[in-house]
């Protein structure tokens, strides 16, 4: 097994205040009930942001726990990869918004959009900035404010979604240490994307009345179809990040997946054969928050003693475009 490049130094979670219930959709007009939305998702709650709590907002208080419990301060960040599908503004990015918030005076500063894989991608894209010797220290974030582009009117989407980030400080092993990211796999197959995308709102479909009137800057998705893609490409990425760590099921001591739907995880952890007792799951208190997902668990199982030093975790997600990918972590 290589030597890791790089390790998680720290972990931090940003949520909003606000917890939404499954039983407030009543007073939306959303003909749905409790039962039906766990029944069919596992979720019971999840936190949305107000109208003063950003993207940006979100992400910087995830990024100043991690920093502070990775003993580091702002000017030592290098580089600050954020992923996001719900950035602040589109122009300039986001995570400049983040570093000048922060006062990292000396990091590079640029989004990455994979969706609900994107933290996964910007863990590689950082991982493989300190392969090159370009950095030392990342700022890795996973921030989504989900509630601003989804349809409060279709319960198809809006039951599932949630607010909030999670963050990590990634740093270059300088010693032979054997705990960092002992493997990784992304993929993408852009032929599926309408089962899961926003059709307007973008350059080829700028925002208008007519964008407006039809509600297509929302969310939209085909469940039956993304519920299928969801989980043969997590199994598969599970198998891949085991591969390429040289592990199997039995090596690893937790699975963290994407929280998108209970029977989802549920379903990846059977394909990859890890039973449930060793699956993370917090899908029931915050929904889908889409990239922030996996970051937002993290810390969670870090704050439990779930994961601790010596820990073997591995990290799954499926997101719109489609987009999956894996991780191997050693903590």
């Amino acid at each position: 097994m290589k030597r890791p490049i790089a390790y998680i130094a720290g972990t931090g979670r940003g949520i909003p205040a606000r917890v939404m219930t499954n039983h407030d959709f009543a007073a939306l007009g959303i003909d749905t009930s409790h039962e039906w939305i766990v029944e069919r998702t596992g979720i019971m709650e999840r936190r949305i942001a107000s109208d003063s709590e950003s993207t940006c907002s979100m992400a910087a208080d995830a990024a100043r726990t991690a920093m502070a419990r990775a003993g580091v301060a702002p000017g030592e960040i290098d580089a600050i990869v954020m992923s996001t599908a719900t950035p602040d503004r589109l122009l300039p990015s986001t995570a400049v918004d983040l570093q000048a918030e922060l006062g990292a005076t000396r990091a590079a500063a640029f989004d990455v959009s994979a969706a609900c894989t994107g933290w996964i991608y910007g863990m590689t894209v950082a991982e493989g900035l300190m392969h090159s010797g370009v950095i030392q220290t990342a700022l890795v974030v996973g921030a989504e404010k989900m509630s601003s582009i989804v349809d409060w009117q279709d319960r198809s989407t809006c039951i599932l979604f949630g607010d909030g980030a999670g963050a990590v400080v990634l740093k270059r092993n300088k010693s032979q240490a054997t705990k960092g990211i002992l493997s990784t796999f992304i993929r993408s197959d852009g032929t599926l994307a309408e089962l899961l995308w926003r059709p307007s709102g973008g350059a080829k479909h700028p925002f208008s009345q007519d964008v407006l009137d039809d509600r297509s800057s929302y969310v939209r998705m085909a469940g039956r179809e993304t519920f299928r893609h969801a989980v043969r490409s997590m199994s598969e990425a599970c198998e891949r990040a085991l591969d390429g760590a040289k592990l199997r099921a039995d090596d690893i001591d937790i699975l963290i997946p994407h929280q998108a739907n209970i029977r989802i995880i549920e379903s990846t952890a059977k394909y990859a054969n890890v039973p449930m007792e060793k699956v993370f799951v917090n899908v029931d208190r915050y929904g889908n928050t889409s990239s922030a997902s996996i970051p937002i668990a993290l810390d969670e199982a870090v704050e439990s003693g779930r994961v601790k030093e010596g820990t073997t975790a591995l990290l799954v997600a499926f997101g719109a475009g489609f987009t999956w990918g894996s991780m191997v972590v050693r903590f």
